[in-house]
């Protein structure tokens, strides 16, 4: 099922579409990957001798022969905070059916009813140059209603003016105030305010510090700005973060830019490599189904 922007304002929760990509890849699968998405990520645990009885799943051991106990809400150790950058620069391509941060709303849902059909805990985040909306962190599905509706307000909001994202003030904030270890989960295109990139290292390496685990969801459009690929005539792009303008002949500029973006991104690749931090992929050109399969299935061969 891929991504249609037209398909999410139909809709008035997401709660439909992300049930249906998330149970879709899942149907069928021997194991599933989302088994071994977090450190405990399984509704099951192996029974240990000596233990109560009271709690085995029988069904589970008619299936298997192996004695598995019911983990419940309070065993689990998971605490998910799925943050999304909301800046102008989220909101391109404009007047297209799939924009970046439409993208991000549409992964978040799937992720969110992933976590809570674990029952595990999970919360949101969204920001610009400061942060907008902050929920609890919570497993009832009663919070992931609330969740899916404050995403699908999101999807219905205008672009911001002139927004730019602070990447590093929002993940220091989160280093701050996230007191239990958590899955920090983070759609950006990692077009960050600030010129100093040195500052956002410290930020992920503040998190790390802290015990946080930190994935982070590369979200672009890698057609225009990554491979650079526009009609070779004049155009003129806009800064949509601060409104500066600049008239050029793509294949002028070409060159130039892919060195520097190629230089750019694989600073920051290096850096999330070094600090253990995942760092994934996401082109909206692609169904997120594919991208959300690939990655857990990867997730699932490192646990």
């Amino acid at each position: 099922m891929d991504l249609k922007i037209s398909d999410i304002n139909h809709f008035e929760n997401l709660a439909f579409l992300a049930k249906q990509v998330v149970e879709g890849f899942i149907t069928g699968l021997h194991k599933s990957p989302y088994h071994g998405f977090s450190i405990e990520f399984s509704e099951h645990r192996l029974y240990n001798a000596g233990e109560s009885t009271r709690h085995i799943d029988w069904k589970v051991y008619a299936k298997t022969d192996r004695l598995y106990v019911k983990r419940f809400e309070e065993e689990t150790n998971l605490r998910c905070n799925l943050v999304i950058d909301a800046s102008s620069s989220m909101y391109y391509p404009q007047n297209s059916e799939t924009s970046k941060i439409n993208f991000s709303i549409f992964g978040a849902a799937c992720l969110a009813y992933l976590i809570q059909k674990q029952r595990d805990g999970f919360g949101l985040t969204y920001f610009s140059n400061q942060i907008e909306y902050q929920s609890e962190t919570k497993s009832s599905s009663g919070h992931l209603n609330l969740v899916l509706q404050e995403l699908n307000k999101l999807s219905k909001k205008n672009k911001p003016t002139l927004s730019e994202s602070n990447i590093t003030k929002t993940l220091e904030h989160l280093a701050s105030t996230l007191h239990r270890r958590s899955l920090i989960i983070l759609f950006s295109d990692m077009f960050e305010s600030s010129e100093n990139t040195e500052d956002l290292f410290k930020a992920l390496l503040h998190l790390k510090h802290r015990k946080h685990e930190v994935i982070i969801f590369h979200v672009q459009d890698k057609n225009t700005e990554t491979d650079f690929e526009f009609d070779n005539k004049p155009h003129t792009f806009v800064d949509i973060e601060t409104g500066d303008k600049i008239k050029v002949i793509p294949e002028q500029m070409k060159e130039s830019f892919f060195k520097t973006n190629s230089a750019y991104m694989a600073t920051i690749k290096m850096k999330c490599e070094q600090f253990k931090i995942t760092f994934v992929e996401a082109d909206i050109n692609e169904g997120w189904d594919k991208i959300m399969l690939s990655f857990l299935v990867k997730r699932a061969k490192m646990k």
